[in-house]
């Protein structure tokens, strides 16, 4: 049996052990904030945002900030259907009904003209997922959303590295939120964070992070309003500070290892990737190929052949629609589509050049089968 080869695992080096070490031995009592601090600081530095929020996931990130927006029952929250159910989860929670559109043949993220169609009195926000790394039209959407006066708001849990027209993803909407689970550029294990430059909607976050507890409260334990609590804890924030201060190698490296799979795919024109547009810079989190409906190879005949190599390979996501919680939106083609005939590929930080080429011999054996 050949060696397994993991679709992901975090990049971990002494820096981070060092930072956990200390969180562990020392960071208690009155440096219990201490790592949590610096990681706040650090992230919204690295992003140009004004403020962060460090959280126990991504979905506490969207789940506070769609609150604090004021989402609610009876709203309407526009998101694309191709996605992870972490995205919708938080507008049901709240009351609210997610509204799920087509995306882009080329992107795979959210097509705005199918958003502008969809705006209703009820619309109370448009959530912008940026997919496997790929990024939303941006400028589209926040024309759209200025027009109508409908913030947008952005998912770029699986975006850190990405840009857009020189401006991070995250860093461009009302507010981010970014995730920072096992599988992800970088990592703290679980967890997320809230971003914004809106002083205002942070400081209704922070409330609201504090099981709503306002900052200036000077009263003990006196909850001004019903809150949250997806705090991350100190020690993991040790170890999303030593991520972020190597998130230039953590981004460079999984570009390296998108562009050669791209290089050892060239002149396969039966196979898409994921684009770069310019202007842009894509983190490249999950590389992912689609095969061209001519070939008919497909995602069982995918996942297969990689489980007969020995090599980890996730499905593209299923649209939301199609899942049990929700309802059916069939005239969302392009979402229902592409998942039967793509695959996500294999990226951990520390895979060899013969591992990519093991995974590309996979993908070629397929179309040629």
């Amino acid at each position: 049996m050949k060696p397994r080869i993991l679709y992901t695992k975090p990049s971990i080096t002494d820096r981070e052990v060092t930072y956990a070490t200390d969180a562990a031995a020392n960071g208690w009592g009155e440096r219990c904030y201490d790592y949590i601090n610096r990681f706040e600081a650090a992230f919204a530095a690295h992003l140009g945002t004004t403020h962060a929020i460090s959280t126990s996931s991504c979905t506490g990130a969207l789940h506070m900030g769609l609150a604090a927006l004021g989402v609610g029952p009876g709203d309407e929250v526009i998101l694309a259907d191709t996605n992870w159910t972490a995205s919708a989860a938080p507008i049901v929670h709240l009351g609210a009904k997610p509204v799920f559109v087509d995306v882009l043949a080329d992107s795979w993220c959210i097509d705005p003209e199918k958003v502008e169609a969809a705006i209703t009195p009820r619309t109370k926000a448009i959530l912008a997922v940026h997919i496997y790394g790929n990024l939303c039209d941006m400028d589209r959407l926040l024309e759209i959303g200025a027009r109508h006066g409908i913030p947008v708001v952005e998912d770029a849990a699986e975006a850190l590295g990405s840009e857009w027209h020189g401006r991070k993803a995250g860093s461009l909407g009302a507010f981010g939120a970014f995730s920072f689970h096992g599988t992800k550029t970088v990592t703290t294990g679980e967890g997320g964070m809230f971003v914004t430059s809106d002083a205002k909607l942070h400081e209704k976050v922070l409330t609201l992070s504090n099981h709503g507890r306002a900052r200036g409260q000077k009263k003990q334990f006196w909850p001004d309003e019903i809150g949250f609590k997806y705090k991350m804890s100190n020690l993991q924030a040790a170890v999303g500070l030593a991520q972020i201060e190597r998130v230039g190698e953590l981004v460079d490296r999984k570009r390296e290892i998108f562009y050669a799979y791209r290089e050892q795919l060239a002149g396969v024109n039966a196979i898409a990737m994921n684009p770069e547009p310019e202007g842009t810079k894509n983190g490249f989190w999950m590389p992912t190929v689609v095969f061209a409906p001519e070939t008919g190879v497909t995602r069982e005949a995918l996942q297969n052949a990689f489980a007969a190599e020995n090599i980890d390979a996730r499905v593209f996501f299923w649209p939301l629609s199609s899942l049990p919680p929700f309802d059916e939106v069939p005239a969302n083609t392009v979402a229902y589509d592409l998942p039967g005939r793509a695959i996500n590929l294999p990226s951990y930080h520390d895979m060899t050049s013969d591992e990519i080429g093991r995974v590309v011999e996979v993908l070629r054996g397929c179309l040629a089968a």
